[in-house]
């Protein structure tokens, strides 16, 4: 992996120079929110750290597409989202979470919509300082190491450019004059200092090395209850998870022919009533305690059990989004304290 330099004030140019590899994509305000959208001119880039509303993974998941269309003769996959694309701003704990989602749908076989995407995207990470509410810190994943093509490191008077992939190089080669392989023991020396003081800001943290062995001691305890009394079943922490992948089809008839129609997919919840409802009306986690349970467990246990290491990023959504104060902080600390949480 190569490890460049380069100035504040090619940056412009550069990154909307990337038109020519894919449409441009990147943090944009929209009525008010920011979400990851398409980027006509450099000013609507929001690069100052802040999270999206939703996660990265809506452009690698979508919240909901036509998967084939289909008649009494078969059916015809519909690939009409796939688009040649240059990802731009994505912060270091959203590029864990694409190679988690890429643990569970890249394994054989491969969910082709999925694969299409990642394929077709190329991803131009930025680093970040940690807000509020970041707990990246807690999880390991405030650093990323690949999943990229190219990575900046804003350090004030210049930027570090790591280069993670051959497609990454290639972006570089289109404007080399811009780059600088000259990276001096100064430069290194400004680097280490920048990453000392950005440990220093994190606010928050929780016992995230220990949590696997935490949910397994808990799982009958009187814990889960108290959070069920309180959660609304309204998914959102569900929603605003990098990692969170689970979704649902339905077949959409042609009411003009009944034989004819699309098979359209849509994110769903764990979180939701109806999530584990079956043939015969039986549910087999009816309570909001239960459906909890088996989300942390999985986030915080089951996925390191399967691949590794943990589902949680630590990007901190679902602390800013949950109504009602459940999230991994708060179910971490009364797991970790043995205490019910007071009201």
């Amino acid at each position: 992996m190569r490890i460049l330099k380069m100035k504040p004030d090619f940056l412009k140019e550069f990154l909307m120079g990337l038109e020519g590899f894919g449409a441009l994509y990147g943090p944009k305000r929209q009525s008010g929110i920011l979400k990851y959208a398409p980027i006509e001119s450099y000013d609507e880039l929001v690069l100052d750290g802040e999270n999206t509303l939703l996660p990265l993974k809506r452009l690698f998941h979508p919240m909901r597409f036509d998967m084939f269309r289909f008649d009494s003769r078969g059916f015809e996959a519909d690939y009409s989202i796939f688009e040649k694309r240059v990802i731009i701003g994505v912060h270091p704990c959203e590029i864990h979470g694409i190679l988690k989602l890429d643990e569970v749908f890249l394994v054989h076989p491969p969910d082709p919509y999925y694969a299409g995407l990642r394929k077709n995207s190329a991803i131009i990470g930025f680093s970040c300082l940690p807000a509020e509410n970041a707990l990246c810190r807690s999880t390991g994943t405030d650093i990323v190491a690949e999943g990229f093509d190219l990575f900046f490191v804003d350090l004030t008077d210049f930027y570090l450019v790591w280069v993670g992939s051959s497609f990454g190089y290639d972006m570089i080669l289109e404007k080399e004059d811009f780059f600088d392989e000259n990276v001096t023991h100064e430069d290194i020396q400004i680097y280490i200092e920048w990453r000392e003081k950005r440990n220093r800001m994190f606010k928050k943290s929780f016992n995230f090395r220990d949590m696997p062995d935490i949910i397994e001691l808990s799982y009958k305890s009187e814990i889960w209850d108290y959070f069920g009394k309180k959660c609304l079943s309204c998914g959102q922490c569900t929603m605003v998870c990098p990692t969170c992948n689970c979704y649902n089809v339905t077949d959409v008839l042609d009411l003009a022919t009944e034989t004819s129609g699309r098979r359209e997919r849509m994110w769903d919840s764990c979180m939701f009533a109806d999530y584990s409802l079956v043939a015969g009306g039986h549910n087999f986690r009816h309570a909001r305690a239960d459906r909890l349970k088996l989300w942390y467990t999985h986030k915080l246990k089951a996925f390191a059990h399967k691949y590794g290491s943990p589902a949680c990023v630590g990007c901190g959504r679902c602390v800013e989004t949950c109504p009602v104060d459940i999230n991994v902080l708060t179910v971490s600390e009364a797991l970790t304290s043995c205490e019910v949480p007071e009201e």
